[in-house]
């Protein structure tokens, strides 16, 4: 049995009227709804905004999926769609904040050094990506985070392999601007 078999049983199960069925889904699903929130809304609190409103339009309209591609698909374009209204809506400008990073038990001063270098250059990203245009913004963290192909970021947004590679070298070069000028 394939995932998305697994996925479909569920979504069937669910319509009717197992409410278990849900909460498997959301256990699948929501880390990773949530991380791509965070990386579009830039801080931990709008994604938290943002992961409540995909699970209600989740379960509201889990009855209406029409079976034409992935569960994981159509759960990533709502995320995607939520998470833009919800940066347009509040006009947000906001960096990350890495306060929920665990900590970690550090061995050697090496290692903090390591630690300091890796989470300022995190840090320069996640802040000149919140300075790069939302659809370039998205194209970047698709491919740079998510991994996933041009094929599958068209299939998601609706807009083709031509205009995701356009925006995607659009967004590349503002970051590696931004980065070099240090304007974050």
């Amino acid at each position: 049995m394939t995932d998305t078999d697994n996925d479909f049983e569920l979504i069937n199960s669910f319509i009717s009227g197992n409410q278990a069925a849900f909460n498997k889904i959301v256990l699948k699903y929501q880390q990773k709804i949530y991380w791509h929130a965070r990386r579009m809304t830039g801080n931990h609190l709008d994604a938290d905004e943002v992961v409540q409103e995909v699970l209600i339009v989740l379960y509201n309209k889990l009855k209406d999926f029409q079976f034409k591609s992935s569960l994981y698909t159509w759960i990533y374009k709502i995320t995607a769609t939520r998470s833009i209204n919800y940066l347009k809506k509040r006009n947000l400008r906001q960096i990350f904040s890495f306060d929920d990073l665990e900590a970690k038990s550090v061995s050697s001063s090496e290692d903090v050094i390591k630690d300091l270098e890796t989470k300022e250059k995190l840090d320069s990203l996640e802040k000149a990506l919140q300075k790069v245009p939302l659809r370039q913004r998205e194209v970047f963290i698709m491919r740079n985070f998510d991994e996933m192909s041009y094929e599958e970021i068209s299939e998601i947004t609706g807009v083709t392999t031509g205009g995701l590679k356009a925006n995607y070298f659009h967004a590349m070069k503002k970051i590696m601007e931004i980065m070099q000028n240090n304007e974050y």
